[in-house]
């Protein structure tokens, strides 16, 4: 008899430059890059800021607090290499805006997908993927 596989949530690859995101993120901080020279918010990580091309980017703690600025009820999973989110369903990815200006994409957590909307006052938490890799997704603020 064939023995059953469980599909595996992909994961991030770190490399070099994206590290201090996923070190932070162990840390339970979210960090993100901003140019030291135009003062730009740099996500995903990268060598050189998009807007100005300095080499001159700094890693610097956000608050991790902001609101949903839009979100998708996800309801089903089309493909096989996504066929590890189905034990989530249903569940929200969300674009969220930050309190310090850059707009971040990841999951709400911690609430039903009914009472997710627009505006909502959101906090960062972090996700021990059980891989080595800490995820970091969003809850409603506890004000």
């Amino acid at each position: 008899m064939a023995e059953d596989k469980v599909a595996k949530k992909p994961l991030p690859e770190i490399t070099p430059v994206n590290q201090p995101f996923w070190d932070g993120a162990k840390a339970g901080k979210l960090m993100m890059q901003k140019c030291h020279d135009c003062g730009t918010w740099v996500f995903c990580p990268r060598p050189v800021c998009g807007d100005c091309a300095s080499e001159k980017l700094e890693w610097v703690q956000l608050s991790g607090r902001g609101k949903i600025f839009s979100f998708t009820v996800i309801r089903e999973v089309v493909g096989q290499a996504l066929r590890g989110f189905a034990p989530d369903i249903p569940y929200v990815t969300a674009w969220i805006d930050l309190d310090e200006g850059p707009r971040f994409c990841s999951n709400i957590v911690g609430c039903t997908v009914d009472k997710v909307h627009i505006d909502m006052p959101v906090q960062v938490v972090f996700e021990d993927s059980g891989e080595g890799i800490t995820l970091p997704k969003f809850r409603p603020a506890t004000n």
